[in-house]
């Protein structure tokens, strides 16, 4: 059936694309290898790294979410290694577990009851019994996508610092970041996956990690490394230092991106943060008039995530 006017998504994302951001993609596609793209490489490397609220290097993938997730999961981790992944909900479950276990990963998935974010007591009931330090990394959703929950992240790492466990924390910040409060550096998370299609208001098809040092030493210290060229963190680092890519960039999805990091910093990520909580607010407050109940307990707030 046709409809005129303009479709409006009303879904978790992807979300609507502003205008802005529409204009700045439609623009002739340049030479990769120029001066030209090598100042738009940097440029949205560096705007990248004030969004995820960090100093650690950023790497722009051509890729949905779900192949930040790989990347991640490939580059920081070795067949075998034993991970600890917190359900929260849908995504919890298809973008992590189910990728986790098809890299030969020994899965330990914590059950969770999709109303709450991740339980910090519950995950220092996994850690504290690893006096061998076996389990490499921590797998949280941040913001679960299906379910609005929201994980205390600060309230994990301080779990893992308390008992000195040495496992990198691997953040999913895809409906998250540039929305809700994500501080990347000073929360400790070693690395953060992201997509370009919700916070960033820019189309599906950029996946991002931002990495720790300490998940970079790990990457080179596996005894087994990844096969993997095409989600190499290292590779990539070494070309993105002069602003290219060690393969062929979706461009115009950069071009976008870099108008999009404008506008975002035009209007300063605590005003975005209070914008969508307010929203949230508002959301809630008319569900709870029509008389419904939510099955999240636990979302974004002024508290810190």
């Amino acid at each position: 059936m046709f409809r005129p006017g303009r479709h409006f998504l009303q879904i978790p994302g992807p979300t609507n694309v502003p205008d802005r951001v529409l204009r700045a993609m439609d623009a002739p596609v340049i030479d990769h290898r120029s001066a030209e793209f090598a100042a738009l490489g940097r440029a949205v490397l560096d705007g990248m790294r004030t969004i995820f609220q960090t100093r650690s290097h950023v790497i722009i993938y051509p890729s949905s979410g779900t192949g930040a997730c790989e990347a991640a999961l490939s580059n920081a981790l070795s067949p075998g290694d034993r991970v600890v992944i917190m359900e929260t909900g849908w995504f919890s479950h298809v973008a992590w577990r189910q990728v986790a276990e098809r890299l030969g990963l020994e899965v330990d998935y914590v059950p969770g009851t999709w109303r709450l974010g991740a339980s910090p007591d519950d995950l220092e009931a996994r850690l504290a019994p690893d006096r061998q330090h076996d389990i490499k990394a921590v797998v949280v959703v941040h913001n679960e996508t299906s379910t609005g929950v929201v994980s205390r992240l600060a309230d994990l790492r301080a779990v893992m610092n308390r008992l000195r466990h040495p496992a990198l924390l691997i953040v999913d910040t895809v409906s998250s970041l540039a929305s809700i409060d994500y501080r990347h550096d000073e929360w400790e998370i070693d690395v953060a996956v992201t997509g370009s299609q919700k916070g960033l208001m820019v189309p599906p098809g950029l996946g991002f990690n931002a990495v720790s040092e300490k998940a970079l030493k790990a990457s080179l210290a596996k005894q087994t490394r990844s096969t993997s060229n095409y989600w190499d963190w290292h590779e990539m680092i070494r070309a993105n230092a002069s602003g290219y890519f060690p393969y062929t960039p979706a461009t115009n999805l950069l071009y976008g991106l870099r108008e999009a990091l404008a506008m975002l910093q035009e209007e300063g990520l605590p005003a975005i943060f209070r914008r969508h909580l307010r929203h949230g607010e508002a959301t809630r407050a008319a569900v709870r008039r029509g008389g419904s109940r939510f099955s999240a307990k636990s979302h974004a707030s002024t508290r810190t995530c």
